[in-house]
């Protein structure tokens, strides 16, 4: 068995650019949890295209929404006011249930990213921010800038744009060593995704908190993987009790559309001025309208209820075969196993069901729909037994 599936060696398809390792996994079509390959393969997504695919597939909330929004007006800039976007940007406050005032429509994590960063800049006018070790954020220049290990693996900038330092996760006593009077910012993702589904946990985040609060910096929390409802909450913000300065949030957002927001309490609101921000793409109807279809199908179809049903049944049905405990929180979880993460991701594949690998390679990450059954839960569990230890 290959310890990895994917085969970065092999050829790229002619005039793609040659920088993704790829599954053997031809897709051509899925309905719900499931993808179907071109050869006729039915495969489970239990990863849901890296956290994506919240809905699982041709939901119909949004397929229709999609289709009514483009056969309306397909796209405007941000130039003319539209109602769709306004009512984008309320729904999701009020979703969110904090104390946020102020939607900025972006069109990824990490474009969301740097205009967080870039606020807490302007707001504090410092020059450092502190981030957290095995952190991702984004591979563009201030998002890579705050990501552990890109500058020895990928980042390709000469220089960041601004000084960085690294917090131990769940080091609460390294906090103040490293949120000074100099620090603007401190970001982080209150759950790790390619850092393993890591937990950091109430006691570590609030204690962020506190030390923002003492030295005038913004808490940023990047809820671009863990956040509109993947951990049973509509953020990890209300399930740890933390209140953010800024929150930032994508993938599960358009749910399979392009986007991502930044959501700013009101005293970063303030410090906004015209032209302060800007995107071409960002904020365009048919994304909004997405939007909309994404927090009604959640809140009209339970789906929060259901994220933490099918979490805890994970929890309890799937410590099987190789794996041997579990961490994250709600449906961003990992599974520990005893063999490398990959061995298992592979031979998963194999029997038509596809999970996610991460950066701690003992750890399988599963992002599954949130219209997860019970009957798919009983899927993984026979085939990691199936598998064996």
């Amino acid at each position: 068995m290959n310890a990895d599936p994917r085969s970065p060696s092999s050829p790229p398809p002619d005039g793609l650019a040659p920088v993704f390792a790829q599954y053997p996994l031809p897709v051509v079509g899925a309905e719900g949890v499931w993808l179907h390959t071109r050869d006729g393969r039915r495969v489970l997504d239990l990863y849901g295209g890296h956290a994506v695919a919240a809905l699982g597939y041709g939901h119909p909330l949004w397929t229709r929404a999609l289709i009514e929004q483009a056969r309306s007006v397909s796209f405007q800039s941000n130039a003319v006011p539209m109602d769709v976007r306004l009512r984008a940007a309320q729904r999701l406050i009020r979703f969110s249930g904090l104390d946020l005032d102020s939607v900025f429509f972006v069109n990824s994590g990490a474009e969301a990213n740097e205009n967080a960063l870039k606020m807490a800049f302007t707001v504090t006018g410092r020059r450092h921010v502190a981030a957290i070790e095995h952190s991702f954020h984004g591979r563009t220049a201030a998002a890579g800038a705050v990501t552990w290990g890109a500058a020895g693996k990928w980042y390709g900038f000469p220089r960041a744009p601004f000084d960085v330092g690294f917090i131990p996760r769940r080091d609460g006593a390294a906090i103040a060593q490293h949120v000074t009077a100099d620090t603007a910012a401190v970001i982080v993702e209150p759950v790790q995704g390619v850092g393993g589904a890591f937990d950091l946990g109430a006691e570590f985040l609030q204690a962020l908190r506190a030390r923002c609060d003492q030295v005038g910096a913004l808490l940023i929390l990047d809820e671009v993987q863990c956040g509109m409802g993947r951990v049973g909450e509509a953020f990890a913000a209300g399930l740890y009790g933390v209140r953010p300065d800024m929150i930032t949030t994508a993938k599960a957002l358009g749910a399979g559309f392009p986007c991502a927001a930044l959501l700013m309490s009101p005293h970063v609101t303030a410090a906004l001025k015209l032209e302060a921000l800007g995107t071409t793409f960002g904020g365009g109807p048919m994304a909004c309208a997405v939007i909309e279809a994404v927090i009604e199908a959640i809140e009209s179809e339970h789906l929060l209820q259901r994220v933490r049903e099918m979490s805890a049944l994970i929890r309890s049905r799937c410590i099987a075969g190789p794996v041997i405990a579990h961490q994250g929180a709600g449906l961003l979880i990992g599974l520990r196993t005893t063999r490398p993460a990959r061995q298992v991701h592979a031979a998963l594949l194999e029997r038509g069901i596809l999970a996610g690998t991460s950066a701690d390679p003992t750890i399988l990450r599963l992002l599954p729909p949130y219209v997860l059954e019970a009957a798919h839960v009983e899927l993984l569990r026979s085939a990691l037994l199936d598998i064996g230890a």
